[in-house]
């Protein structure tokens, strides 16, 4: 049965895709069967990794109501390197919104394609929109865990506490299963006193969540995604190939917590 990670944090530019991008990347290189699913309507993780968006194909919006195992394999796009599939999004998926909004169980639709690939993976990451939206809701109650990237930023440091209380209700409410990878530091530049002072807070407050890698600045992560590339096939002798790498070796040993 798959690990099904949702990587999600409400406020923008803190590094969700290029995590959801490499991490997937990353650990299909060490021969998990892995399953990226784009939730977010801009549909960075599929551009990201070389897909057209909007190419007419079946994805994840075509297939969001009729989680029928053949529609969703349909759907599913082999990638470069092996092991690596994606679920692609597209724009189409802003509709969500407003078509699930009077729907009996809404929060349980993403849940219901899930279970249908499942055994067929190692891991299934979730790529979720910058924002607390019945997407990511979805997300959260499809997943078993919960990986937060926070930039080392003050700013995204206040977010994550409006992040673990939506965390909480969703675990208390609809995915008691529902547990947490842990808490990524992303853009982590070691010349600057702020980043090493959010690290200092979030092991003083949420020790048991902080992961040991840190995901540095690196310009080649920034340049990858326009080459339609994850970083590892597209430099894999930088700093930030090399980040993503251990954050994957960290995670497959890595236990989730409550």
């Amino acid at each position: 049965m798959a690990r099904v990670i949702c990587v999600a944090n409400q406020k923008g530019g803190v590094g969700k895709t290029t995590t959801s991008i490499n991490l997937a990347a990353s650990l299909a290189v060490l021969e998990q069967k892995t399953l990226l699913i784009d939730c977010d309507p801009q549909a960075n993780s599929s551009s990201g990794l070389g897909h057209v968006v909007n190419d007419r194909g079946p994805d994840l919006y075509t297939v969001f109501y009729k989680p029928d195992y053949q529609s969703v394999t349909d759907a599913i796009r082999a990638i470069k390197p092996p092991y690596l599939n994606l679920l692609p999004a597209s724009i189409s998926l802003v509709g969500v919104e407003v078509e699930l909004a009077n729907e009996m169980a809404r929060e349980s639709y993403l849940r219901e394609v899930i279970r249908q690939v499942e055994k067929d993976y190692d891991f299934i990451i979730i790529d979720c929109p910058p924002s607390l939206s019945l997407l990511t809701l979805n997300a959260l109650c499809a997943a078993t865990e919960l990986l937060i990237p926070l930039q080392c930023e003050f700013f995204a440091l206040e977010g994550i506490v409006k992040l673990m209380d939506t965390y909480t209700k969703v675990r208390k409410k609809l995915n008691k299963n529902l547990c947490i990878t842990g808490i990524l530091l992303t853009m982590y530049d070691t010349r600057n006193r702020l980043s090493k002072d959010v690290q200092t807070e979030i092991s003083r407050c949420l020790p048991q969540y902080m992961l040991k890698t840190l995901i540095p600045r690196n310009v080649r992560l920034s340049e990858a995604p326009s080459h339609g590339r994850s970083i590892i096939h597209y430099d894999i002798k930088s700093k930030g190939a090399t980040a993503y790498l251990a954050l994957a070796q960290e995670v497959l040993l890595r236990k989730a917590i409550p």
